[in-house]
C-alpha cells in the first residue's frame, strides 16, 4: 500500500495537512500517512507518532529550551518513516523541524515535498541553499514566493491559501452573530491571543487590560476570545479573574469557533500568524500585536528585512493594519488603536476593499493544485 511520511508542527498546519490528505484521497484512497498530525489529520486517517503540540514551540529562547526532546522526536520519526517505505514525504510548514528531515530522507532517495514557504522574504534569506538541500519541490501559498524558488533553481508551485477558498468572499455578519446569541447592533471585539500556551501566556494579561481600557471609552462592547484547548482556556480565565475588578468583565471565551468570532466581529485584536490571515479574508479591521521573551526578539528583530511581520500588510506591500509589537504593545496602544479604527468608517471601507483584493488573489481551488502536484511524484 503507497505510504506517504508527513509531518505538521501547529495547529494552521494540521488544518492545511487535513485538507491536502482529504484531496489526496479522492484520487488516491488507496494511500495512508504516517508522522506527527494533529486531531484534524487524524480524523482523515493520518496516524501521529507523537502528539502534535510537542512541535508547537516559537522563538528561539523557548527552541534550545526544549531541544533535547525536540531532537529526540526528530530522530525517531526519521526511524520510524524510514522503515515505512513511503512513496515521498510532505513536511507541512514548522521548517526547523521538518528541513533538517526532509534532507535526511533526500539522501536516502525519498522525495521531499515542503507545504508552505518559510518566510525567507522577511528574514533568513540564507536558507535557501538549506532548502535545496532538503526538498524536491516546494508548496508555495503566496503568489511572490514562487519567483524566489525559480531563481534558486527549486522546483515550486504556486497553489493559494485554503482558507481563501474555504471562507466565503462576503462574509455574514447577522448569520455569524446569531449562531453565537449576540445582538445584531452590539459592539463586538474578537480577540485571539495565538493557539500556543507560550503565546497565550504572553498575551492574556495584556489582552484583558487591553479590554478594561476599551470598556472606558466604549462600555457597550462585547469580547470574544476563542481558544482551542483547556490549558489556554485556563491561562485566559486566569487572567480575566486577576484583572477583573470590582465590574465583571464582558468577555466571553469560546471553545474554538474563531472563524465565527472574526466574522461576527466588528474589529479583531489578533496576535501575529495565521490568525492575521484569516481575520483579513473575513475583511476585518485588525490590529495585530506580539510579546515575545526578550532575548528572542532581539534575535528575531535583527533577522528582520520587511517593516511589517503581519500577513495582510506583507501581502498588501504596505501598512494596511497597524501593528503594535513587543514594547509598543501595551493596553493604551492597542486600545487606542482599536477604537481609532472603529470610529473611521472611511478607513474600514478601504482595508475591505483591500482584503478582499488579496482573498481573490489567493483563492486557487488549494487542495486540488497541491493534491495535483504532489500525484505527480506517485506516478
Amino acid at each position: 500500500m503507497p505510504t506517504i511520511g508527513i509531518v505538521a508542527g501547529e495547529a494552521s498546519g494540521d488544518l492545511l495537512g487535513s485538507h491536502l490528505i482529504r484531496a489526496l484521497k479522492k484520487h488516491r484512497p488507496d494511500l495512508e500517512f504516517i508522522g506527527i498530525a494533529g486531531p484534524k489529520m487524524i480524523s482523515e486517517g493520518a496516524t501521529s507518532l507523537f502528539p502534535i503540540e510537542k512541535l508547537s514551540v516559537r522563538g528561539y529562547v523557548e527552541v534550545l529550551r526544549h531541544l533535547p526532546g525536540l531532537l529526540k522526536i526528530r530522530k525517531q520519526v526519521f526511524k520510524s518513516i524510514l522503515n515505512s517505505r513511503p512513496d515521498l514525504f510532505i513536511g507541512i510548514d514548522a521548517p526547523d523541524f521538518n528541513f533538517a528531515l526532509e534532507r535526511k530522507l533526500k539522501r536516502k532517495g525519498i522525495k521531499t515535498i515542503h507545504y508552505v514557504s518559510p518566510s525567507i522574504w522577511a528574514w533568513r534569506k540564507g536558507r535557501i541553499g538549506k532548502i535545496r538541500r532538503a526538498v524536491s519541490h516546494v508548496l508555495a501559498l503566496f503568489p511572490f514566493e514562487s519567483a524566489i524558488y525559480e531563481d534558486a533553481g527549486i522546483p515550486v508551485s504556486y497553489v493559494g491559501h485554503p482558507l481563501a477558498d474555504i471562507i466565503p468572499i462576503e462574509p455574514n455578519k447577522a448569520d455569524a452573530r446569531e449562531q453565537l446569541k449576540l445582538k445584531s447592533h452590539q459592539l463586538v471585539i474578537a480577540m485571539l491571543p495565538g493557539s500556543r500556551q507560550s503565546e497565550v501566556k504572553q498575551l492574556a494579561d495584556l489582552f484583558v487590560k487591553t479590554a478594561r481600557q476599551m470598556l472606558d471609552v466604549m462600555p457597550e462592547i462585547q469580547f470574544l476570545v476563542p481558544l482551542i484547548t483547556r490549558e489556554t482556556r485556563k491561562i485566559f480565565e486566569q487572567a480575566i479573574y486577576e484583572n477583573q475588578g470590582e465590574e465583571q468583565l464582558p468577555i466571553q471565551i469560546l471553545f474554538g469557533h474563531a472563524h465565527l468570532a472574526m466574522e461576527a466581529a466588528d474589529a479583531v485584536i489578533v496576535a501575529s500568524g495565521t490568525a492575521t490571515l484569516e481575520a483579513a479574508l473575513y475583511k476585518r479591521p485588525m490590529v495585530i500585536t506580539y510579546r515575545m521573551p526578550w532575548l528572542s526578539w532581539q534575535i528575531l528583530k535583527r533577522m528582520n528585512y520587511l517593516p511589517y511581520v503581519g500577513l495582510p500588510n506583507v501581502l498588501a506591500g504596505r501598512f494596511v493594519v497597524p501593528e503594535l509589537l513587543q514594547n509598543e504593545a501595551t493596553p493604551e496602544k492597542i486600545a487606542d488603536a482599536t477604537i481609532k479604527l472603529l470610529e473611521d468608517k472611511t478607513l474600514v471601507e478601504e482595508i475591505r476593499k483591500e482584503f478582499t483584493d488579496i482573498h481573490h488573489r489567493l483563492r486557487q481551488n488549494t487542495e486540488e493544485k497541491a493534491a495535483a502536484a504532489i500525484l505527480a511524484y506517485l506516478q
